[in-house]
């Protein structure tokens, strides 16, 4: 098995769960920087998987990773609407918040 390639995926899974567990707390400083490592790590992903290739199983592998990391974004998108909405009404001056 090329367990490099494999090792990238399952490290960007844990990110993204991490991510999850983050923005379950609303901890959205931790969430952005978690973000800046998966993205590091797509990074290095691709530029490994030039050199690289999985096989047919290591590719089944590769699909049922990816499709928890899009079960934990989509999530975590989810938990971020009510947050990039305040945000944005105070970006724009029309904050909600009670001082």
């Amino acid at each position: 098995m090329n367990s490099e390639l494999l090792n990238y995926y399952e490290a960007i899974e844990q990110a993204s769960a991490d991510m999850l567990t983050a923005a379950r707390t609303g901890n959205w400083d931790e969430v952005v920087k978690l973000e800046g490592a998966c993205v590091l790590l797509i990074s290095q992903l691709k530029a490994a998987a030039h050199h690289n290739q999985l096989n047919a199983g290591e590719s089944q592998l590769k699909t049922r990773i990816m499709q928890r990391i899009l079960l934990n974004d989509a999530e975590i998108r989810h938990l971020a609407e009510p947050w990039l909405e305040d945000l944005d009404h105070v970006l724009k001056g029309n904050s909600r918040m009670v001082h």
